[in-house]
């Protein structure tokens, strides 16, 4: 245990015998065990599976800009915010819910580990062929005629637009001339300039 006697007649600091301690630790560590093995409450160590790709589609948009009553009445699943069915919990907005879909506690609950396979060289380069394929087949999708006739027509729509707001504001124009000589003509007592302007 601990020695008040020290080396040097000064020296007041206690001295801790660490090997008894060690085996006090070890002697506590195997009655533990022992009772235990008794009680038979030993679980074995769960063995999960690998981290894998979601197959489905995660759903954050179908519930936006919607307003939702909610009662006292109403089911968990149906309330404000993210339900996670595997979880039982609901999560009030898109970020945490991604945090928690993708996070220890719900992947435990699913029956995976964070964990995750390592890949193979063959599996790589065989990832990195898909890749390539899809990669050719979308520059054959693009064909050049195509994307001029579409540029050729926004082109054709932004000069429309341009030519529309010209011709409001010519109108507008003409309409502040028209009211400033309708008011000078009041003033001057009389109907109008005799201008052969027609009023629209």
């Amino acid at each position: 245990m601990a020695s008040g006697s020290g080396s040097s007649k000064n020296d007041f600091r206690r001295k801790w015998d660490k090997d008894e301690y060690e085996n006090l630790a070890q002697k506590r560590l195997s009655e533990e065990k022992d009772r235990e093995r008794k009680d038979g409450k030993v679980a074995p160590p769960v063995k999960r599976d690998l981290l894998r790709h979601r197959d489905y589609k995660v759903d954050l948009e179908s519930k936006l800009g919607k307003t939702i009553v909610i009662t006292k009445t109403t089911p968990q699943a149906e309330m404000g915010g993210y339900y996670c069915n595997v979880c039982d919990c609901v999560v009030k907005d898109s970020i945490n819910f991604l945090d928690h879909i993708n996070g220890k506690k719900h992947q435990r609950n699913l029956g995976m580990s964070m964990r995750v396979e390592r890949s193979s060289l063959d599996q790589v380069k065989k990832r990195f062929e898909v890749n390539k394929k899809k990669m050719e087949e979308k520059q054959k999708e693009y064909d050049f005629e195509e994307r001029m006739k579409e540029l050729r027509e926004e082109e054709k729509a932004k000069a429309y637009k341009k030519e529309k707001q010209k011709e409001r504001k010519r109108r507008a124009e003409e309409d502040v001339d028209l009211e400033e000589d309708d008011e000078m003509a009041a003033v001057m007592g009389f109907s109008g300039f005799g201008s052969s302007k027609k009023s629209h």
